[in-house]
């Protein structure tokens, strides 16, 4: 039998009022499948907005892109990723939903899999991120597309 792990006191606990909220629009060139790193542009939004406690939300309208928090040391487990993602969802696995062309289905499915919306705390005015994080958008068709990535943040 497996032991349960142990879970820690809450430390570093603040409450108080939601005082400000900003939005904004970030519209991204894919070269076609892949990661794109998108974590300095959440940043940059983050610091324009001078919100130093909160929770940014970042979403992306389209449904055969998505967005993920992974690594961002190691290009390699992109790599592995989208070795896994085409394991997973291979095109010219005889879909029916194929107009689109061979890798629109099986980008549909990835986008299920991975998120459309992620909610980053924010401490200190900066994303709450651990130290080998990022923010990427995963693009899962094979050509360029221009992607749009709704940004959020409300807090004091």
């Amino acid at each position: 039998m497996r032991r349960a792990g142990k879970i820690g006191t809450l430390e570093g606990f603040a409450s108080g009022g939601v005082e400000r909220q900003a939005g904004a629009t970030l519209t991204v060139s894919t070269p076609g499948q892949g990661f794109t790193d998108i974590t300095r542009s959440v940043a940059e939004f983050l610091g324009r907005s001078g919100i130093g406690t909160g929770l940014v939300t970042v979403f992306c309208r389209h449904t055969s892109a998505s967005l993920t928090i992974q690594e961002n040391a190691d290009p390699d487990v992109q790599t592995d990723l989208l070795t896994a993602l085409d394991g997973l969802a291979p095109r010219h696995a005889g879909y029916v939903h194929g107009a689109e062309g061979p890798d629109d289905m099986p980008a549909h499915i990835r986008t299920m899999v991975t998120d459309s919306a992620l909610g980053v705390p924010v401490r200190g005015g900066r994303l709450a991120l651990g130290t080998w994080q990022g923010i990427y958008l995963v693009e899962h068709r094979d050509r360029p597309h221009r992607r749009e990535i709704v940004l959020h943040v409300v807090g004091a």
